[in-house]
Order: structure tokens, then sequence, then C-alpha cells
């Protein structure tokens, strides 16, 4: 279990390979390449999560569109300058990939379990429908003095407990990845339609605090 190795940042997915592999970047003769993983929802739609793997980890060839498997990783950040700005680049880093028959077959393919610190001031707020949300942004350490920071967002009761955080708080939330299409709108009139990606938190602990447990998730 990856969580044996580093213990603050743990994500374990299922499902199938929605994209070819694309090179990303090669570390000191490594060679990394990203792919997408459709991961169902409780709805039955998918959640398309972006994932980071090593040539060393397993034969690039095995992978090809609509492969089904699970891995275990943890969800990374980096920074992208691009022409538009600075943008905050999510995946999941995998540590471990299986090759599976069925993910349908898996009963929770989707968990991820964060340690961190609050490095914004959380942003609490309802939807059109009267849904209340609180944007928490988590700062993960990891080896190395790097950090990850994740896009955390809660719901209902979750929502009105986490609006009171603070920034340095050490906030513990255990949930999934999900994936959200926005729309971008630029100063020239143009829209361009763009995927979030963030964690929807169904627990969470803070400084030893009682859990808050929010069954209640955006799982539409």
């Amino acid at each position: 279990m990856v969580g044996n190795i580093i213990e603050n940042n743990v994500v374990t997915i299922a499902g199938r390979v929605a994209s070819k592999l694309k090179f990303s970047h090669e570390v000191y003769g490594e060679g990394f390449y990203s792919f997408f993983l459709e991961v169902p929802r409780l709805s039955k739609s998918m959640d398309k999560v972006p994932v980071m793997v090593s040539e060393r980890l397993v034969d690039k060839e095995q992978l090809g569109i609509g492969t089904p498997l699970d891995l275990e990783g943890q969800f990374r950040s980096y920074n992208n300058y691009g022409e538009d700005g600075n943008k905050l680049v999510l995946t999941v880093f995998a540590r471990e990939i299986n090759f599976i028959d069925d993910y349908n077959d898996i009963k929770n393919p989707n968990q991820i379990y964060l340690n961190g610190y609050i490095c914004k001031k959380p942003v609490y707020r309802t939807t059109p429908f009267g849904r209340e949300i609180t944007d928490v942004l988590l700062a993960v350490n990891r080896p190395y003095n790097k950090s990850d920071y994740i896009p955390c967002i809660s719901w209902g009761r979750n929502a009105r407990f986490a609006q009171s955080f603070c920034i340095g708080d050490n906030l513990k939330v255990w949930g999934r990845i999900q994936s959200r299409e926005y729309q971008k709108k630029f100063s020239n009139g143009n829209i361009e339609t763009r995927i979030a990606y963030e964690v929807s938190i169904s627990k969470m602990e803070i400084n030893g605090e009682n859990n808050v447990n929010e069954m209640e998730e955006n799982d539409e």
C-alpha cells in the first residue's frame, strides 16, 4: 500500500484508460507519460482523471484505450506557465498499477486521503439551487521540501464547518477526485470549455477535533 511510503497523500482509483499515452518529460533518463483514466461515479457518469506514469513502472503498450486497471499513487500539482498566465496543473502520480478484468467489481473506485495545511482563506458560497459549498486550498508536503497544492470542495454541513478554518490549520480530508467542466471567457469575447480537478470531501478532521462526516456529495 502506498500509504506506508507516503502517508499524507494517498490515492486509489480504478477505471478504464480513456486516451493515448502522451510523453510528458524526462528526469535523469527516466521518461514519464500522461493519460486520462475514466473513473465511474455512483451516478454512473465518469470522472476523467489525469494520470502520470513512469516508463519503468509499466509497459506503455499495455495501456491501450479501454484497458481496465486500478492504481495507487499521489495527487500532485505543478505550475504551468503559458500565454494566459500561471496555471495549476493537477495529476495522479502512479506508484503502482494493476490490470484488472472489470473495474465495476470494485466497490469504491475513487478514494483519496490528504493531510495538509490550509494555505488560503476558505471561500464559502451557495449555488443557484441553494447548495452550500466551501472551497479549500490544501498544501500537502512531500519529500525534498516540495508541496502539492490541492483544491478541495466541501458541501452542506462540511461547508459550514470549513468556512471558519484559518490559514495554517492542519486538515485531514477523505473523499474522491472529481473532474468538472467550466467555461473560461477571454477579453476578446472568446469562450473556451476547460476541465477543473478537485477533491470532493466526504469527511474531514482538523487539529484533532471531532470528524464532520457529510455523506451527501455532489455526485451528479
